[in-house]
């Protein structure tokens, strides 16, 4: 026992020594000489959270995550078709080592890092998607999910579903994000953004209980109508559930809308693209920094609304961020790190937890940080965070979510493969800005 306290000791205490290195050296939670002063939450990695998963699981890309009302964290996760072959050994066919196998695909994590629930994969019923993306959980903790999974229209064979444990090998695992851009315009007789069927293509809502048991879909797989479609998705990103009136807001990324739906049916009830307008999904030019913002969504990655009533739209690959009334009514619009190509540089938007939430988190996968914005103004007040393995750095941050204290949560997709924890520790200068 008493060696095991100590070597628990020496791996706290080099855990730290490597962070506090990471924060003088790699411009951390700091003030630059000419930074800013701006007091803003002051959040610090807590490097042994979550706790080990039981039973040898490990974790695919993490495509989401959420807390609810009990300060429970979720997330949703890709599983085994995204873990390489030789670190998941026993899934092999045959096995080829004792360690590791693909966690379920759905996790439920206590406020002290213990997994609480675990489900997810095919049943009756319903289409589990090939890729899960997003996740939301209602006050009855109800959980609804998506996928991401893009049709192929090159000729490639379509890979295998990505199932979670317990399946032989796969090919090469399905289309992540940031392994490629959006599908090109349809052919004649296949489809793209908008058109008709495409193999392998993630098009459904799900609605499960916290237990896993199935509730209702809306759409199927393959099958998209385009995005004035009342009862098709395409690539349903991200979530957002507004209990009050009983909505579930859709971020309907493969036809560049946001979607309402009913939460107790999921029955359509409205729909609107960039600036409020139609939606549209005819193929763009590539993103110019410098050029005039597009006047349609690019890559709508995740909805939410704000306390009082404004709904904020992520649009990725544009490095934007929309504003809108819940009827869909434009407001304004914001940018953050405007110059950032690729895969862009707002993926997922967070509210701190005091009653006006002043401050907005940005998750940007591409440039491996968290931007803290003032949310009425969204003007950016810095950032914290670089790319890296070591806690408090990121690969693909995908997802934030901040529970009822203020701590921060944040999923890593592509080969990030991890959920982090952030404890709010009280106001502190703005942290410094590349």
């Amino acid at each position: 026992m008493r060696c095991a306290r100590t070597v628990r000791f020496v791996v706290t205490l080099v855990i730290a020594l490597g962070l506090l290195w990471l924060h003088q050296s790699a411009g951390g939670y700091t003030v630059s000489a000419q930074g800013r002063r701006a007091q803003v939450p002051r959040l610090e990695v807590d490097p042994l959270w979550p706790q080990p998963l039981p039973n040898g699981w490990i974790l695919g890309p993490v495509n989401g995550v959420a807390v609810d009302a009990q300060d429970h964290v979720w997330i949703v996760q890709v599983g085994a078709a995204a873990i390489q072959p030789n670190e998941r050994g026993p899934d092999n066919n045959p096995p080829t080592s004792t360690c590791c196998s693909a966690a379920p695909q759905v996790l439920e994590f206590d406020t002290a890092g213990n997994l609480i629930g675990h489900w997810g994969g095919s049943g009756q019923g319903f289409d589990w998607p090939l890729v899960p993306q997003g996740i939301a959980v209602d006050a009855r903790g109800n959980v609804i999910i998506g996928g991401a999974q893009a049709g192929h229209i090159d000729g490639r064979p379509d890979p295998a579903p990505a199932r979670g444990r317990g399946a032989a090998a796969p090919p090469p695992p399905p289309v992540q994000r940031g392994e490629g851009e959006e599908p090109p315009p349809a052919a004649a007789g296949r489809a793209g953004r908008g058109g008709a069927v495409l193999p392998n293509q993630d098009a459904h809502v799900l609605k499960f209980t916290g237990m896993g048991q199935f509730v209702w879909q809306v759409g199927h797989p393959a099958k998209v109508d385009g995005p004035e479609s009342p009862a098709t998705f395409n690539r349903p990103w991200g979530f957002y559930v507004d209990n009050a009136a009983n909505e579930i807001y859709v971020a309907d990324l493969g036809n560049s809308r946001v979607v309402v739906v009913d939460a107790a049916t999921g029955a359509y009830k409205r729909h609107w693209g960039a600036y409020g307008e139609k939606a549209d999904v005819a193929a763009l030019p590539a993103y110019d920094p410098n050029g005039a913002p597009a006047r349609q969504f690019r890559n709508v990655s995740c909805v939410k609304m704000a306390k009082d009533g404004m709904v904020y739209v992520c649009d990725r690959q544009n490095d934007r961020i929309q504003v809108f009334q819940k009827d869909g009514k434009f407001v304004k619009e914001g940018f953050v790190a405007k110059t950032t190509t690729g895969d862009g540089s707002v993926w997922d938007v967070a509210f701190s937890n005091d009653a006006k939430q002043q401050f907005m988190y940005v998750a940007d996968g591409q440039d491996k940080t968290i931007w803290i914005l003032q949310r009425e103004t969204l003007e950016v007040l810095g950032n914290f965070g670089q790319g890296g393995r070591f806690p408090g750095t990121f690969y693909g941050v995908d997802g934030v979510a901040v529970d009822s204290k203020g701590n921060l949560y944040t999923a890593e997709t592509l080969e990030g493969h991890r959920v982090q924890k952030f404890v709010n520790r009280g106001m502190g200068p703005a942290p410094s800005q590349p």
